[in-house]
């Protein structure tokens, strides 16, 4: 059994398989995820589980190199962003591309995006692209 980290065997997996500049969506409840996408669908209920939970045990995981993000958060969903901010901040990420809504889901529909994870969140422009990097030293 495993001691830490995501006990989620899908997420686990597909962390574990990620390489350099492969993309990540955290995504809210309600983002219109792209027929034939992998899903991994944590969503139980409404806000459980919530966004920055979410990204916190994926953080712990995964090495990011950069994120984007819709400018739409910082304005219409500030705790979410100032939470998202925070954590992104304590594992280092230095690159934070804030693009617009419609452009971010874009983003999500070509064939960079190795999959989406859905949350429960329930509040809007929960949503952010992390872009593996790599571990070496």
């Amino acid at each position: 059994m495993k001691k830490k980290g995501t006990i989620n065997v899908q997420l686990s997996r597909l962390i574990a398989q990620m390489g350099h500049t492969d993309r990540l969506v955290i995504c809210d409840s309600g983002f219109p995820i792209p027929r034939g996408a992998e899903v991994v669908d944590l969503a139980l209920t409404r806000n459980i589980p919530r966004f920055i939970d979410t990204v916190k045990v994926v953080l712990e995981e995964l090495e990011v190199e950069s994120v984007v993000v819709a400018k739409e958060m910082e304005g219409m969903n500030k705790e979410c962003h100032k939470a998202l901010m925070r954590e992104l901040g304590s594992v280092g990420v230095s690159t934070i591309k804030k693009t617009t809504h419609e452009d971010f889901k874009r983003m999500t529909l070509n064939g960079g995006t190795i999959a989406f994870l859905r949350t429960g969140e329930a509040t809007p422009f929960a949503n952010v692209i992390l872009v593996s990097g790599v571990t070496f030293d």
